[in-house]
Order: structure tokens, then C-alpha cells, then sequence
């Protein structure tokens, strides 16, 4: 594989407001787009993709914390919904074991998993140096969050150089409304913004910002590497990429509403019997923007509705076969969802209100005009408050702690122990800073199988926790947030709830137990 030119960040542009003529909405003969903020594209096939709906919702301020909310679960499969806020990097992010999960100290590893989803919420989630990687899982959602700088060489190394990278038997995975990013090329220690290996299937990138990379990303490691595919890309900004915008390899594209931006070498690379389907884009002050490049193994297209704006086109030779200078199709490619089509001369602007983390999730209808996601139908990834049970719905059985002593160590003024066991919302516990323990005990020793952690109003989050029985030190269980975990029953006098990290201050309200 040739290296994609340097030419990235010399050629950046001052940032300033995209405005384009207003251009007819054109539709597909097919059904009308999902609901306003839902998942679209290859995404909703094979069943679909709905994430963490319908489980538990945890808060997150590192990545360690995030590994605890999945090595918190009773199984790999039980349904989360982890918002992340903050920055998430290397000095945050450890190695988590569980029976749940398979984690590492330098990605955030969502492996042998499934039914996650990950939203950024509050003040903005960023990864910074630090990739996110999809290995072995099916049914995950990406949403809202930034992903920069992942380097493969130099220091620190990550995920091998992907922003987001899925490989070995992934299935059914929505990232929408992300930013993805680096500072350079493959000379400068970088790979790929969003790629695709070793047998995964049925992807919807959308409403995304992929830019400043000399690698889009790719559907494919290598020519023999073709069990990849069916993946939907819309409404997406590829800007200042040197090449893979993206590159495929066999399976098959949904390719539409995207904007081209400064595409140095070259854009989507359909090679080794890859079929594409590429409707209203809009290409701009770009070179050789479809085609099959670097190989003599073709791949082919349909093309509809584009807009080729000061776009250059080299002549073919050897391995190098652009499609233009007047792209036409090469083959034809059936789409077994419905969709609706923005008009090509009208993506540049609706793709500069909807793409990218922190729009506020806005999306199109095909009418040219951004939407709002529907707010009676918020999907997976509802960005609010993380879950508390409330005051009138405990767990079943009776409150253990109801009676019992407390204690702790670090302790705010003006707060105290014994308000997490009196029954009262409205008084509360806070440590002196972000991290501290308090402990619920008893004269005798007392079985407890699950506890539910109560926030008081105004309450930080909770970033990553470990129950422990304080008779023996073992750890009872781990994660992050406010609410109810259960584990193994353990005879104990005394249990402590430490915290290890948190964002602003928590007010523990009440640390309910209960035998079962």
C-alpha cells in the first residue's frame, strides 16, 4: 500500500460558517428515514441495534471507570448505558478483570461484549491519545463523544493507531454524531480514523466529523480480507483526509449526504470486487475522489446526484483507475432499508449544523434543514442525568441499614456518617473531596447480596466505586455511578463503599443494603 502524502495540516483552512445554494430534497423510492435521532442504514439490519437500551445507565469520568461499569455487570450481555463526561486518557485508564469483560490499560476495550452503549453527555466526553476498540461484540452504540490524536508509534501508542477500530466477528455497531481526529499522517504516528477487519458486519456511521488524518479508514485489512461489509456512511464531513474516505475491500457501501472536503490523494477506494453505492454527496477542492487505487483488483460503484465542486481527476494508469472526470456506474447495488436523500447542493450546510459531537444530536429529514431529535423518542443514547431509583422505589426486602451504625474516613463539613443510614433524602454524606469511604456496620454479622447507592440533590457523579467487605478486604463488586449492584452474599459486621473518583463532589443520600 502506497503512504498518503503529508499535506494535512499546511493546508488547513480558517474556520468560518459553510453556506451552500439550497438544492431540491430528492427521496429514494424506498420507506420514509427512521424517527428523528434513530438508528439508520446497515445498522438497523440483522436485527438491529439498540446498545444499552432498556439496562442499567452509569456515569463515567475516566476510563477505568468505564471499564468498571462493564466489569460490573452480572454477564457480558446484560444491557448498559455508560455517559462518559470529561477527558478520557492514558493516566485515567487501567486494566479492569471481571467474568464481563476483557479489558486493557491502554484502549478502551469494549471486547466480548454486547448491548453497550457509550454517550458523551454534560460538558463533552474526549478521548484524547486514547482509541476505543471493538473486538468480538455485537450490538454497541458510539455517540457523542470526540476521539483525537491515536497514535501507532511514538509515545503513548494505542489500539494501533485507530480513533475506532472493530475487528474479529463484530456485529451491528452505530457510532453517530462523533468526532474523529489526528494531527497527521502515518510518518507522524497515526493510522486510521474508523476501520473495519476481520469479519465485521452491518455498520452505520453517521452524522460524524473524520478530519486532519492522512487515513480515513478502511473496510478490510488486506485484498483476502473480505468478509467485511455491508456499512452505511451519511452525512458525514471528511476534511483535509489523505486518503480511505473510506477505502473498501469486497462488501458492500451505502455511501450518501456526506461532504467531501480537501481529499489530497484520493476518497472512497472501491478495489477487490467491493460494490459502493454512492448518492448525492458533495465533493469539494478535492483529487481523484472515487475509483480503485493502488491495486489492480477493481472494485465498483453506482453513482446518483453527486457534486463534483473544483474536484481533479488523474489520468488511469497501471494501478491507479480513477473514476472520473464524469463518474458513471459500474454496477448496481440494492439497499434492503429506507432512507431519504438530501439534496447534494444542500449537504455542505446541513452537514456543518448536524456533524460531529456536541451539535446537539440534530439530524436531517431530508427536507435540507437540520431537526431535532424526537423528544418522544429520545432511542438508546439519551444523554440525561444518570439513573436514581428515587426514594419510593427501593429494592424489594428491607433496608438493612435502617438501625445500623456508620462510619468512614474523609468527611465535608457540615455532613456526616450516620446521614447515609437514617432513612432521610434530604440529608446526605459528602467526602471532603472526590474520593472517600463510608461504611454501614452492625453488632452481628449480617449476610447483604445487594446494595443501592442514593445521590442527594445537587450531587457530583460518582466516577468508579469498589464495595468492600471491611472484615476481609475482599472486593464485593466495582462500577461507577449511582443506583443498585448486586453480587455474591457475604456474611460481614461491616461494608464500605469507596470512592475512587468522581466528578464535583458526591452527596451519598443514603447506602441502603439488603440480603437479597
Amino acid at each position: 500500500m502506497r503512504r498518503a502524502v503529508a499535506v494535512r495540516l499546511s493546508a488547513l483552512l480558517a474556520a468560518g460558517a459553510l453556506t451552500a445554494a439550497t438544492g431540491v430534497a430528492l427521496s429514494t423510492a424506498t420507506a420514509s428515514a427512521a424517527a428523528a435521532g434513530g438508528v439508520t442504514g446497515y445498522a438497523t439490519q440483522n436485527g438491529g441495534t439498540t446498545g444499552g437500551a432498556g439496562g442499567q445507565t452509569v456515569r463515567a469520568t475516566t476510563g477505568t471507570a468505564i471499564h468498571q461499569a462493564l466489569c460490573g455487570r452480572a454477564s457480558s450481555s446484560i444491557p448498559i448505558t455508560i455517559q462518559v463526561e470529561g477527558t478520557i486518557n492514558h493516566g485515567n485508564t487501567t486494566k479492569v478483570s471481571g467474568s464481563s469483560c476483557n479489558t486493557a490499560a491502554d484502549k478502551i476495550e469494549l471486547k466480548q461484549v454486547s448491548n453497550v452503549t457509550i454517550v458523551g453527555v454534560g460538558n463533552g466526553a474526549v478521548f484524547d491519545q486514547l482509541g476505543i476498540h471493538i473486538r468480538e461484540a455485537s450490538n454497541i452504540v458510539i455517540q457523542n463523544v470526540t476521539v483525537k490524536n491515536v497514535k501507532k508509534s511514538g509515545s503513548p501508542t494505542s489500539n494501533g493507531g485507530d480513533a475506532i477500530g472493530m475487528e474479529s466477528d463484530v456485529r451491528n455497531v452505530w457510532v453517530d454524531h462523533v468526532t474523529l481526529e489526528a494531527s497527521g499522517g502515518e510518518s507522524e504516528g497515526y493510522d486510521g480514523l474508523f476501520d473495519m477487519k476481520d469479519n465485521t458486519q452491518y455498520v452505520t456511521l453517521s452524522y460524524s466529523v473524520l478530519r486532519n488524518s492522512g487515513r480515513g479508514g478502511l473496510i478490510g485489512s488486506s485484498e483476502s480480507d473480505r468478509s467485511n461489509g455491508y456499512v452505511t456512511f451519511h452525512h458525514n464531513l471528511y476534511e483535509n483526509i489523505d486518503s480511505r474516505a473510506p477505502l473498501l475491500r469486497g462488501g458492500i457501501a451505502h455511501i450518501y449526504n456526506n461532504h467531501y472536503k480537501r481529499l489530497n490523494e484520493s476518497g472512497i477506494n472501491s478495489r477487490a470486487g467491493a460494490r459502493a453505492k454512492v448518492d448525492n454527496n458533495y465533493f469539494e477542492d478535492s483529487k481523484d475522489v472515487l475509483g480503485t487505487f493502488y491495486t489492480d483488483e477493481a472494485g465498483y460503484w453506482q453513482v446518483g446526484g453527486n457534486v463534483f465542486d473544483n474536484v481533479t481527476w488523474s489520468s488511469r494508469s497501471g494501478d491507479h483507475n480513477p473514476a472520473g472526470p464524469n463518474p458513471t456506474s459500474n454496477t448496481s447495488v440494492s439497499i434492503p432499508y429506507g432512507f431519504t436523500l438530501d439534496g447534494a447542493n444542500c449537504v455542505p450546510n446541513v452537514v456543518a449544523q448536524t456533524a460531529g459531537a456536541d451539535k446537539g444530536l440534530k439530524v436531517s429529514d431530508g427536507s435540507c434543514t437540520p431537526q431535532n431529535p424526537d423528544p418522544t423518542d429520545p432511542g438508546p443514547t439519551d444523554p440525561g442525568e444518570p439513573t436514581d431509583p428515587g426514594p419510593t422505589d427501593p429494592p424489594a426486602g428491607t433496608n438493612l441499614s435502617l438501625g445500623a451504625g456508620a462510619d468512614g474516613s474523609s468527611k465535608a463539613s457540615g455532613t456526616s456518617y450516620g446521614n447515609v443510614v437514617d432513612g432521610n433524602t434530604g440529608t446526605y454524606w459528602s467526602p471532603s473531596g472526590s474520593t472517600g469511604k463510608v461504611s454501614v456496620k452492625w453488632g452481628s454479622a449480617t449476610t447483604v447480596s445487594k446494595v443501592n447507592v442514593r445521590l442527594a440533590s445537587g450531587s457530583g457523579t460518582i466516577g468508579a466505586y469498589r464495595l468492600l467487605n471491611h472484615d476481609t478486604g475482599a472486593v464485593l463488586a466495582t462500577g461507577s455511578g449511582s443506583g443498585t449492584v448486586a453480587f455474591s452474599p457475604a456474611s460481614l459486621k461491616k461494608i464500605t463503599l469507596e470512592i475512587t473518583n468522581a466528578s464535583g463532589t458526591p452527596r451519598i443520600a443514603e447506602f441502603e443494603t439488603y440480603a437479597s
